[in-house]
């Protein structure tokens, strides 16, 4: 399969040609949600720049099976495996069972990412409905000598796994460095080892709400396990791509990597290791810890104090998207007013290919190599920007450039006689699949929304046939208020989105 698509890969630090363990078949794991509450605004970059991936990888052609888990077991307050279950904790405080918790912010996430335009995943699987593959991967590495049991509990045994391996080579850290930021005589935690241990399963309380029986106790799995054992269930004991949060690499993804050499030894989970970077407000990473987060439910509704609007699902997916993947983005009021404002000339651009035809009477050039040249070169950039380790701002601008010339035909439909059919189509075509099939930017959808503009137009010409210009600017100021601003032409009446 020809193509350039090149991706960061955070294991080697480089950006490397892709290259499918089985090509036209691609496997594509995403770290989902714990369900223990609301998604915030950074839980959807994730989502949102994976869904451009997978909608990438099948426009070249592959076949793609994406695999997004869903957490709802395991997930303890603190990565040092101390502390309550979240989601149980969540239960306790509302007095529901973990699952009816679970169930609620799994169905809530399950709308954001619907309407924020993202593809649902080929399989999902949970936590809590693996146990018996959680159970058989402690096994393995135990089996391997690279785990213990102490108390019903099972641990991982970083300095043995190290003697033959390399913890930390996904995140660059030095076991030696970590043992160095950590006190002897962790509280709570004498069980283990070394503290560099972490959980395979925990022997779990009388307290605990959710446990399983084991070979080793009644308990749960270490929330780290869940991904190693379900990827490989789905995608195989190697797969091509794995991704996540940039806070999810350490400790979260370095275990994975452990667990998995440490039952079967022979890769790294997955070739392809990518990391999404954080969304900032003033510059500090947006988390719930902080208190400084926005909520995605929050942004739809603008009842987030931090914003002085709401702003639509669209807006915030190409507020997402305007930055490549790896890059911070800081979150403001300005900063959403910019997206909605490039949002809009992109449906604005969907809206003006309808129109781009050579008027009749017009006939085309000869030659029109030169225009046609100057058209695909626009076509190819924005391909390029994808190409590059999915760049999607680079995308974006490319289309900007790509729909600036489009505008200039359109707004002198003669100069079309410059450009050949084939090459227009080519140019339309690309804006279009760009656009709503791999950005996955559609036009939001409104109530009756085409017959109540289209009276409201037919309201507005009658205005100006009788020259009530009141009315005129009264139906221009109403339809600015929604986004909507209207254009006499010389072909008649006709509508925009505002893009103020």
């Amino acid at each position: 399969m020809q193509h350039s698509l090149s991706l960061y890969n955070t294991l080697t630090r480089r950006k490397e040609a892709f290259q499918p363990l089985h090509p036209p078949f691609v496997g594509v794991y995403l770290c989902g949600p714990t369900v223990y509450n609301d998604a915030h605004l950074g839980n959807a970059r994730g989502p949102v720049v994976f869904d451009v991936l997978v909608r990438y990888l099948r426009h070249l052609g592959y076949t793609v099976r994406y695999v997004r888990n869903i957490t709802d077991v395991g997930h303890l307050e603190s990565d040092a495996d101390e502390g309550e279950d979240k989601i149980s904790k969540m239960a306790r405080a509302a007095q529901l069972e973990p699952m009816q918790v679970a169930e609620y912010y799994a169905n809530r996430y399950h709308r954001y990412m619907e309407v924020l335009g993202c593809v649902p995943p080929d399989i999902e699987p949970r936590a809590s409905g693996h146990i018996t593959e959680q159970i058989g991967l402690i096994q393995e590495i135990l089996d391997n000598g690279f785990a213990y049991e102490v108390n019903g509990s099972v641990y991982f045994d970083v300095p043995r796994y190290n003697e033959q391996h390399r913890y930390g080579k996904l995140s660059n850290r030095v076991t030696e460095e970590l043992l160095a930021g950590t006190r002897d005589n962790l509280a709570g935690q004498d069980e283990k080892r070394s503290p560099l241990d972490f959980a395979l399963w925990k022997k779990a309380s009388p307290a605990h709400l959710m446990h399983w029986p084991s070979p080793w106790s009644e308990g749960f799995p270490g929330w780290h396990l869940e991904c190693s054992a379900m990827s490989r269930k789905y995608l195989g004991a190697e797969f091509d791509i794995h991704g996540g949060g940039l806070d999810l690499m350490f400790p979260h993804h370095e275990c994975e990597i452990a667990q998995s050499q440490a039952s079967h030894s022979h890769s790294d989970e997955a070739r392809v290791w990518m990391h999404n970077n954080m969304i900032t407000v003033n510059g500090q990473k947006m988390s719930k810890s902080l208190g400084n987060f926005i909520t995605i439910n929050e942004l739809f509704d603008g009842s987030n104090a931090t914003l002085s609007q709401a702003y639509s699902p669209m807006t915030a997916r190409f507020f997402l998207l305007q930055a490549q993947y790896r890059s911070p983005v800081d979150v403001s009021d300005e900063a959403l007013q910019a997206a909605r404002k490039g949002y809009r000339k992109l449906m604005n651009g969907l809206r003006l290919l309808e129109k781009l035809r050579l008027p009749e009477g017009v006939e085309r050039q000869v030659d029109t190599s030169a225009a046609d040249a100057e058209l695909r070169k626009l076509i190819s950039d924005c391909f390029a920007g994808l190409n590059d380790d999915l760049n999607t701002a680079r995308a974006i601008a490319s289309l900007f450039n790509l729909l600036r010339k489009l505008n200039g035909y359109n707004a002198n439909l003669a100069s079309l006689a410059a450009v050949s059919e084939a090459a227009l189509q080519e140019a339309m075509t690309t804006y279009s699949t760009l656009v709503t099939d791999i950005l996955g930017l559609v036009d939001e959808p409104r109530a009756n929304a085409e017959q109540l503009l289209g009276l409201t137009l037919q309201f507005y010409q009658e205005a100006k046939t009788v020259k009530d210009y009141g009315k005129v600017d009264e139906i221009r100021a109403a339809l600015k208020e929604q986004g909507i601003v209207i254009k006499d032409t010389k072909a008649g009446v006709d509508w925009a989105y505002s893009e103020e």
